[in-house]
């Protein structure tokens, strides 16, 4: 937005007859708390949903007259431009501000901030609670309010839907039997009985169909290959990609309903190599598979039960070198990963119940949240990195890697037990170089399994020291700056004058390993500045061309 688009939109909300539930106006003449910005970001982002528009308005700068006094509000451009990680860091899919508008009028400075609507059937949170506005007044989010952001992709379950079409005879005979198979697998206790029931009463009984009707569950699971019109526009396709390392197609396949199936087609493609951990310790199996067959079934079998059918898009099974890469259309419906592993509870809402729950019977896949969560674990029991879970453009991608990404944290893992599978995670992200929270960071560093500082964290010394890594901490870590200084004085004395050049030799491999090379030249700068200030040495160069001498003190009379 121009700054005359800016300035329009302003007066607009000037011009209301008072503030609105999606609009709010804050004086913050000096100062405005985070937190309390995070409340009205939730809150903002609420009531612009319930009101069906596309984002909420946070104005600094103004009084409740709407008159501008101006805020002062974090000037600093890099200061202010930080705000949007700070907030993401505790909301619904970590997401932010639009935009932060910075108007500069006569009046006074005005801030702008642009909040999207909370995203279609979820809430926007901010750590962990919901916020709602009640007239001006900023309140925790009613369960009315709630319930009706809820419901909005839930109004209809797309996959209960009878196809009035379609019969039995739409449906594989090969699917229908391994269908029964697995069913009486999942309920051993019914298998006499299951032996009885001619196919329909079994797809009844099995919760795929309904009254003897077929159902667009039905034709997913168990309809033949070219049943798929009854459920179109969606596309019930699994497609098969296998990548080389420099990213060029190999091979593909496709395969289509009946998914039951095409999941053991699918899965027979893979490529599940023996992993060998070249690593002389008892510590790790000589040589294992490099996926676990669970974690393979259980991602495809998500992508199905969790599918935005109404988007019409394929689901994906990309292989690459040492990793496999799962993804399917439409929202993770309960906003964090983590929260599913972690809390091991099942979700409240579906997207697809009845598809959901037939698979489930069918056995193709676990409890809500158990089967993601035994993914996990599978990954961890190897020492492999654990699955990554990325939502980009309305789509949910699950990445598995066959491999030990890092020794040193594989290690940690088998030598400490007592690690606890959240504090795993939190590992796993260090070992991926991922940012951590604040409190995540805050609870390694309390347990003394990272050091470093913000974003760069490291193995702490005492992983180090239990693992044998101790050369590989102090690399990391670096020395004391008196340490720094010494050897900077000790070589000036050496030679008698020399050049920065010659410093940044001297020090950029005994500088934290960590450190980029331009953060490796920022911290000789500011070693040099403070031996001068302290009247240690001195530049006899030029500001562009420095050469530094030892400073002789002047001698007493």
């Amino acid at each position: 937005m121009t700054k005359k688009d800016l300035i329009a939109k302003l007066n607009e909300f000037r011009n209301l007859p008072a503030e609105t539930e999606w609009l709010e106006f804050k004086e913050a003449v000096n100062n405005f708390e985070v937190e309390k910005l995070g409340k009205y970001f939730s809150a903002l982002s609420n009531e612009a949903n319930l009101k069906s528009l596309d984002f909420g308005w946070l104005v600094l700068g103004l009084k409740d007259d709407k008159s501008i006094v101006g805020t002062n509000f974090r000037r600093d451009k890099k200061h202010l431009d930080k705000l949007k990680g700070e907030i993401s860091e505790h909301t619904t899919y970590r997401i932010s501000f639009v935009a932060i508008h910075e108007l500069n009028l006569s009046e006074g400075r005005v801030l702008m901030f642009q909040i999207p609507a909370a995203l279609r059937g979820i809430p926007t949170e901010w750590k962990g609670h919901f916020y709602g506005r009640d007239g001006e007044n900023l309140v925790p989010l009613s369960e009315e309010k709630k319930e009706r952001i809820r419901k909005q992709n839930f109004e209809e379950d797309w996959s209960k839907v009878i196809c009035s079409d379609a019969t039995i005879e739409d449906l594989d005979e090969e699917a229908i039997v391994v269908g029964r198979k697995n069913y009486k697998s999942r309920y051993p206790e019914k298998a006499a009985e299951m032996d009885a029931w001619d196919d329909i009463t079994f797809l009844n009984k099995a919760k795929i169909t309904i009254k003897n009707k077929i159902t667009r569950t039905a034709i997913i699971l168990l309809g033949k290959n070219e049943s798929e019109h009854f459920v179109s526009p969606a596309d019930i396709k699994i497609r098969w990609l296998l990548k080389d390392s420099k990213g060029n197609n190999r091979d593909l396949a496709i395969e289509g309903c009946p998914f039951i199936l095409a999941i053991d087609r699918i899965y027979a493609r893979i490529r599940n190599f023996r992993y060998q951990y070249f690593k002389d310790t008892t510590l790790f199996p000589e040589e294992i598979d490099q996926y676990e067959p669970f974690t393979i079934r259980e991602a495809i079998n998500n992508c199905i039960a969790h599918q935005d059918y109404n988007l019409g898009g394929r689901i994906n099974v990309v292989e690459m070198d040492d990793e496999l890469m799962f993804t399917n259309k439409g929202i993770f419906i309960p906003g964090s990963v983590e929260k599913v592993v972690i809390e091991n509870a099942p979700e409240e809402k579906y997207r697809n119940k009845f598809l959901s729950e037939a698979m489930f019977n069918l056995k193709m896949v676990e409890t809500a949240g158990g089967g993601i969560r035994r993914m996990f674990n599978e990954q961890a029991r190897r020492f492999f990195p654990l699955p990554d879970y990325e939502f980009p453009n309305n789509r949910v991608q699950v990445k598995i890697i066959g491999k030990v990404l890092d020794m040193d944290y594989a290690e940690v893992l088998a030598q400490d037990k007592d690690l606890t599978l959240e504090e795993i995670i939190m590992l796993d992200k260090v070992q991926k170089k991922k940012p951590l929270f604040s409190h995540e960071a805050k609870h390694l560093k309390s347990k003394r399994l990272i050091e470093g500082i913000k974003p760069n964290y490291f193995i702490s010394a005492k992983v180090a020291q239990k693992i044998g890594q101790k050369a590989e901490y102090t690399k990391a870590r670096g020395f004391d700056k008196e340490k720094y200084f010494e050897l900077i004085i000790n070589c000036i004395r050496q030679h008698g004058n020399v050049e920065r050049k010659d410093i940044n030799d001297l020090l950029s491999d005994v500088l934290p390993s960590w450190m980029s090379e331009k953060q490796k030249y920022t911290k000789i700068s500011h070693l040099l500045a403070e031996l001068r200030r302290k009247n240690k040495i001195q530049n006899i160069g030029s500001d562009f061309k420095s050469r530094w001498i030892i400073l002789k003190r002047p001698s007493k009379l």
